[in-house]
């Protein structure tokens, strides 16, 4: 069995949020979509779970972080041109995104970002694994 990742997030309003990532261009796994949630589906193995905040606080005991004011996590996904990731983030910041900070180019990697409807921080790049520097 290959191993698989699914992220897990709280959003406030789940039609709003699916609306969102349709918009980018991204589908959804219907098995694990109901109104409680839906299965964001970001690679082959890589999936993002799409929680309303009060199913997602029956999976912890800890308080869900004001992603608009806190950052936890920064999600990170690589695709396969700048052009890709220019066409992500200007949907994103079309369709009520807030772009985070100016592009960054490395000659290597290139890369933006967004905050999602919800505060979630949203990172795109396009690295060319030929030219990675050896240090960092």
């Amino acid at each position: 069995m290959e191993t698989k990742i699914f992220l897990n997030l709280p959003v406030k309003d789940l039609n709003r949020s699916i609306s969102f990532f349709t918009q980018l261009g991204f589908s959804f796994n219907q098995q694990f979509t109901n109104d409680k949630g839906t299965c964001l589906i970001i690679g082959k193995n890589i999936n993002a779970m799409l929680l309303v905040e009060e199913f997602y606080k029956t999976f912890t005991n800890k308080e869900i972080c004001n992603a608009e004011t806190t950052n936890e996590v920064i999600l990170s996904v690589q695709v396969e041109s700048r052009e890709k990731v220019n066409q992500i983030i200007e949907n994103a910041v079309k369709n009520g995104a807030t772009e985070y900070d100016e592009a960054k180019d490395y000659g290597w990697m290139y890369y933006r970002s967004f905050f999602d409807l919800d505060g979630h921080h949203w990172e795109f790049s396009v690295i060319n694994e030929d030219q990675i520097p050896d240090k960092m």
